[in-house]
């Protein structure tokens, strides 16, 4: 049994939507979450500034004495992950990165969105995915300040700029979409009023057992069922931020 922590991080509160399927699947661990709320969005940086901040964020956890490190970030993974992990081969870092094979096993013959940052779809990690299981069918679409509208809560501003990007896509009879950023599973609502009743892909739940079933074989699971503790960092000391965290959370857990 290891009582440890698992750290989680994104450049913002979206994360949490990967946290909700690690509690679901792992309820007995403790938890600690960082959000980057000072460098938000990460989706508009370059790989050298993406570097920096993950960087930084690693070595807090490992001053934490993580067991585990997730990046709930598909950009952080797409252009930070592989040289952290060389950086650190002692630690189990596990990435996040658009759910696009997922279409080819579950909907190989569905029309389908990628909607994704810019950093993302451009990312030669993401490229290389997409090309492996392209489907012929696929439209990739990178949504500059997206993430950035739902982490600040700008309602209005966010139903505007959803309307004039996914506009173009009401007539091409959208099947699946997959939500290529942790932010973006927090307005499935707001999608689905504008391209109709679609399938949605987010890596979530496959992050979940994969961390599951390598920290059992490692022997590193907590089984101790006592109240466990998740707890909220932001850059910004930003408690707005950690409120808005918590209702998420609470709200996805429904």
């Amino acid at each position: 049994m290891d009582n440890r922590p698992i750290g989680i991080f994104d450049s913002g509160i979206g994360g949490v939507t990967i946290l909700k399927c690690l509690l679901a699947k792992m309820p007995n661990e403790n938890y600690i979450y960082y959000s980057d709320s000072k460098h938000n969005p990460y989706g508009e940086k370059t790989k050298e500034e993406v570097l920096g901040f993950v960087d930084q964020i690693i070595n807090y956890f490992i001053e934490k004495d993580c067991k585990a490190i997730v990046f709930a970030c598909n950009t952080a993974t797409a252009l930070a992950i592989d040289e952290m992990r060389k950086k650190h081969p002692d630690l189990l870092l596990i990435g996040t990165e658009p759910a696009y094979k997922m279409i080819h096993d579950y909907a190989p013959n569905t029309k389908t969105l990628v909607m994704a940052t810019p950093a993302t779809i451009e990312s030669e990690r993401f490229q290389n995915l997409y090309h492996h299981y392209d489907n012929q069918r696929s439209y990739l679409l990178a949504c500059p300040n997206l993430a950035y509208l739902i982490e600040e809560n700008k309602e209005e501003e966010l139903t505007s700029y959803l309307r004039q990007l996914l506009g173009p896509f009401q007539q091409e009879n959208i099947e699946s979409v997959v939500l290529g950023c942790t932010h973006y599973p927090l307005i499935i609502e707001k999608i689905e009023a504008i391209l109709g009743k679609v399938k949605f892909y987010d890596g979530g739940e496959g992050i979940a057992n994969h961390l599951y079933h390598l920290l059992e074989s490692n022997h590193q699971l907590n089984l101790n069922k006592a109240k466990k503790e998740i707890y909220f960092e932001d850059s910004n000391h930003n408690e707005q931020k950690k409120e808005r965290f918590f209702a998420f959370l609470t709200e996805l857990q429904k």
